[in-house]
């Protein structure tokens, strides 16, 4: 962002009034930021960068105690790698008109998810604004993690899940929900707000950012083979054609290992930890700035 920076200072500035610059310094910096923000009195938050910084901030904005979180107007300059949250929003690439935009100030309330898993026997819990991934997704996010030169174009994050797809053994899972209990090998399994994850794949193509419930995506037992063959699929939203692809929706959802080791949790493309994991929706707790012509899914 450095080369970058001055000129889009300019624009915020010509756009927006009184603006208080801070730059993240670590991993996690960004939840710090927000909830500091909110304790000096600030209720107008801009994050930029991608769906990483995007996700610390919100992080930031949801656990803070020091105000109703719909008190906070929050927005993203998109400039990362992925923006799948840029997709689902459509925001438009042309940032000076985006600016315009964020100064009209038009917004809406969006459904957070929570994620609760284990680190080291420890529970921890984290809130997610796009998807959450179990099983293979969250194998590719932890070798992404370890392999950060990967994530820096399309084509290279790619090349690291095909990669991932040769190392990775299926795993059986049990994943309980709306009174449903399913036992089975699985490749993934997904939770969504948002439908785009992994720069522009809709592997839970029927997430909606406000209806009170998590997109659910089950991916059972595919061959490596079948999952080549079916890759236009993570992108053109046709996922459920597969007949071993099933799609759901729901509040609560909880996954546990049937198998000797834990299964690997992500969500918005940062690794967690592992199972057990329970994941719940949190209706409309996020207020976000959308583009002035936004109209809700159908």
């Amino acid at each position: 962002m450095g080369k970058r920076w001055p000129a889009l200072k300019a624009l915020l500035q010509q756009h927006l009034v009184d603006i208080d610059v801070q730059f993240t310094k670590a991993p996690q910096h960004g939840m710090i930021l927000a909830e500091e923000a909110i304790r000096k009195g600030y209720r107008r938050i801009l994050a930029v960068g991608g769906d990483g910084t995007n996700h610390e901030v919100i992080n930031g904005i949801i656990r803070q105690q020091i105000c109703p979180s719909t008190e906070v107007i929050y927005g993203l300059i998109p400039i990362g790698t992925g923006n799948d949250w840029r997709r689902a929003y459509r925001i438009p690439r042309n940032m000076e008109s985006w600016v315009s935009q964020i100064a009209q100030g038009k917004t809406v309330l969006q459904d957070i998810g929570k994620m609760t898993y284990h680190v080291e026997s420890q529970q921890q819990s984290r809130y997610f604004t796009n998807v959450a991934g179990l099983a293979y997704d969250a194998f590719v996010v932890r070798y992404l993690r370890d392999n950060p030169s990967l994530v820096t174009n399309k084509f290279l994050y790619l090349f690291a899940i095909f990669s991932c797809l040769q190392q990775y053994e299926l795993q059986k899972v049990r994943i309980e929900f709306e009174n449903k209990c399913i036992e089975k090998y699985c490749y993934t399994i997904n939770a969504g707000i948002c439908p785009y994850s992994g720069g522009g794949m809709r592997i839970v193509p029927h997430a909606r950012p406000d209806d009170g419930l998590l997109a659910l995506t089950i991916a059972g037992a595919i061959s490596k083979l079948g999952v080549l063959f079916n890759t236009h699929r993570f992108y053109n939203g046709h996922l459920d054609k597969h007949p071993k692809v099933d799609l759901f929706q729901a509040q609560l959802i909880k996954v546990t290992s049937l198998s000797d080791q834990p299964i690997p949790v992500e969500a918005d493309g940062e690794f967690l930890g592992y199972t057990p994991a329970v994941i719940e929706i949190l209706p409309k707790i996020l207020q976000v700035i959308v583009p002035a012509n936004y109209q809700k899914y159908p």
